[in-house]
């Protein structure tokens, strides 16, 4: 967790939008992890069933979590496994950027002064949003 105690409001909303800038350059990324799996085939002549063998392999598989449940997807070495790394990786960094944004807006939530009534305006960069009527959200009657 980043320290940003000392840091003024003005450089803490410019960190935030150096962040976004970020995030919006994020290249084609997915969730999982890569993993390493060396197997034995079962043939008990096979070096793989012998002692202190490891097995066949290195196979790699992406694992990852999908509706509540583990997937594994087999990939092959080389260019499809390379581009696996790199999406892997990619994911990583996104997650980490979003990391930074969150505890750098939480840093803006503590060090911004109340005001009475009106919500500050959006730092320079950050997408504007619509104002809200006094009246609150529109309800459909009954």
């Amino acid at each position: 967790m980043a320290d940003f105690s000392g840091r003024d409001l003005a450089w803490l909303e410019r960190r935030r939008a150096e962040l976004f800038a970020l995030i919006s350059q994020a290249g084609d990324f997915r969730r999982g992890a890569l993993n390493e799996v060396w197997r034995k085939c079962g043939k008990p002549n096979c070096a793989c069933a012998q002692p202190g063998h490891r097995g066949h392999g290195p196979q790699w598989n992406l694992t990852r979590r999908i509706g509540g449940k583990t997937v594994n997807v087999h990939l092959k070495p080389g260019p499809e496994l390379e581009k696996a790394r790199r999406e892997v990786a990619e994911h990583q960094r996104f997650a980490d950027l979003v990391e930074e944004v969150t505890e750098v807006s939480e840093a803006i939530c503590a060090a911004r002064p109340a005001t009475a009534g009106a919500a500050p305006p959006p730092a320079e960069g950050e997408p504007r949003r619509p104002p809200r009527s006094a009246a609150g959200p529109r309800r459909s009657p009954r």
